[in-house]
């Protein structure tokens, strides 16, 4: 058995799938509202939790499991992996300084490390205000989860690319090693790598099979993607959950910081997209679960609402405009909610829409279909919004969760990967 444990923006997931892919058991807990100062300590809490509840004859047989993370939250540990300050999130913009920083050093114009959220921009804001005494290494989410099971603090080519991680060559550039000393960066290494054994006296806590492997992990958004089972160039999937994530399968490589733009490795090819602040959440700040599915009957897809709205939770948008101010847009507003909906759909759907186009003005191979992931993904009237607007085929994943894509790449390892054998 394999095991997936997806850790998003409000809780997290695992999964367990058997050989061929079939869904053994699922589970969900979510990390309430700690104080920022207790974030990871609740992830680790939820991470054990989550492992521990698996059911018992299950856990025994689990040959290896992996662990995926949002992009560009960064945590700074002590040699025992315990955090010395908060974990920045992955929307913090704080290290502006910093940013610019990167982009001199780079070399290259709009990389994907030198924006105020990028992961290697939150290393050198700690550093700077942690000094050398209180942090020894500097990890991704994604890499400080992993690590807690197998002791081995290492990252995945995918949550590295925003520490400025050269995907050319797998290795830290100079500049990094120049702005950050790698001696404080994890060892590289491709996603769904072996990092090793799950640490026995781990194992025997969570009863676990001694020999169960920790597979590098990755991002939530390509876990998403992983769980689609998308596999050819022009195929795309959106992942529509707090956020809104975009994922395009290309045979060319884009990257453009000022637009959020970035690709990553994905053996033979690359996965080019981003990720807006829009999305679910946004919807959450007006509306309930409940009373979504009775707006939503009342709205015609067929029928332009007449609003322009760029729907943002907070000012700070990242993709497909990388602006750490810009103001959400949501006037005016109707005095029917229906409408008003119709109006927030819309706004994501265009923002979703401009993303795609500004891949393909950038070289990336041309949008063919859409493959939805995340809770959005089974809201229809909000699929026809997006299909007008997206002009390809839109369709739901038949697996969606991250969780699961996750499981994937616990099972699979690097041959997940095209061109790529596992290890």
């Amino acid at each position: 058995m394999f095991l997936g444990l997806d850790f998003g923006t409000s809780g997290a997931r695992a999964c367990v799938i058997a050989p061929g892919g079939q869904i053994e058991e699922m589970d969900r807990l979510d990390y309430g509202d700690p104080p920022e100062h207790d974030a990871a300590a609740t992830w680790r809490e939820v991470l054990l939790s989550l492992v521990a509840r698996v059911p018992a004859g299950l856990r025994k047989r689990l040959a290896a499991l992996a662990v995926d993370g949002t992009s560009a939250t960064v945590l700074a540990c002590d040699e025992a992996l315990n955090p010395s300050f908060p974990p920045l999130m992955y929307h913090d913009a704080r290290a502006t300084e910093e940013a610019a920083a990167i982009a001199r050093a780079a070399g290259v114009a709009h990389h994907p490390a030198a924006t105020a959220t990028s992961g290697l921009a939150k290393v050198l804001w700690l550093k700077k205000h942690l000094g050398l005494t209180r942090a020894r290494l500097y990890l991704n989410q994604a890499d400080w989860l992993s690590a807690l099971l197998s002791g081995r603090p290492m990252s995945d080519y995918h949550n590295a690319l925003k520490m400025g991680a050269d995907l050319e060559t797998g290795q830290w550039p100079a500049w990094v090693e120049y702005l950050a000393d790698v001696d404080y960066l994890p060892v590289l290494v491709k996603p769904g790598a072996t990092l090793g054994l799950v640490e026995r006296p781990r194992a025997r806590e969570l009863g676990l099979n001694p020999d169960c492997l920790v597979r590098a992990g990755t991002t939530d958004s390509i876990a998403a993607f992983l769980a689609a089972g998308v596999q050819r160039p022009g195929e795309a999937v959106s992942s529509l959950g707090t956020t809104l994530v975009l994922k395009l399968l290309s045979t060319t490589r884009v990257d453009d910081g000022r637009y959020g733009i970035y690709s990553h490795w994905f053996g033979d090819l690359w996965l080019s997209g981003g990720a807006s602040n829009a999305g679910g959440g946004v919807l959450r700040q007006h509306f309930s679960d409940d009373e979504l599915p009775a707006l939503c009957a009342r709205i015609d897809p067929t029928r332009a609402s007449g609003l322009d709205y760029y729907p943002l939770p907070r000012p700070g948008e990242r993709f497909p405009v990388n602006d750490p101010v810009l103001p959400p847009r949501l006037e005016p507003r109707p005095s029917d909610r229906a409408e008003f909906l119709h109006g927030l759909l819309e706004g994501l759907a265009r923002i979703e829409a401009l993303g795609y186009r500004r891949l393909a003005e950038l070289g990336a191979t041309p949008l063919a279909r859409v493959v939805s992931a995340g809770g959005g993904a089974g809201n229809e009237v909000y699929a026809r919004i997006r299909a007008g607007l997206l002009g390809v085929p839109v369709s739901r994943a038949a697996e969606h969760e991250a969780c699961y894509g996750a499981a994937r790449l616990a099972w699979l390892g690097t041959a997940l990967f095209p061109g790529e054998d596992d290890a």
